[in-house]
């Protein structure tokens, strides 16, 4: 039995990737990028069985599917990034309402939003010297 090797004298995939073993060992990839998705492709035809060749429409769905995948990937991207602001927009608009949210014994506290801040991944508002996450906010009064 042969085994296919390209004009370099690779035997794998992360060879024909372009990557040494311990790369890709050391640093292994989180996804298939749209290049190294085209070196496998065009792999694959080099070095498909001649008495068996490969429909080209297979091919071109495994291209579809790629595409599809990406996108998808884009989609979900772009809606965390609208929740996010999503977030930031309800929080900020918390700023002067009386909220009610549980305090450190479990007991709820009622006080004032002077501010909202917006690191990390939930927006936090300030009720006097406490620092609240918007996901702890039981209740909100329209203050008179």
């Amino acid at each position: 039995m042969t085994s296919p090797l390209d004009a370099t004298g690779a035997t794998n995939i992360s060879q024909i990737l372009g990557q040494t073993p311990a790369k890709s060992a050391a640093t292994p990839a989180k996804e298939l990028g749209q290049e190294a998705f085209l070196k496998l492709l065009v792999a694959q035809l080099k070095y498909q069985d001649p008495s068996n060749p490969a429909e080209s429409t297979e091919f071109l769905a495994q291209t579809a599917q790629f595409t599809q995948v990406e996108k998808l990937g884009q989609m979900a991207q772009e809606q965390q990034n609208l929740v996010k602001a999503q977030l930031m927009l309800n929080a900020s608009g918390m700023v002067g309402r009386t909220i009610t949210y549980p305090g450190p014994n479990g007991a709820d506290v009622t006080g004032v939003v002077s501010s909202a801040t917006f690191t990390g991944s939930t927006p936090t508002l300030r009720v006097g010297d406490t620092d609240v996450p918007l996901s702890s906010v039981k209740e909100v009064h329209r203050t008179t």
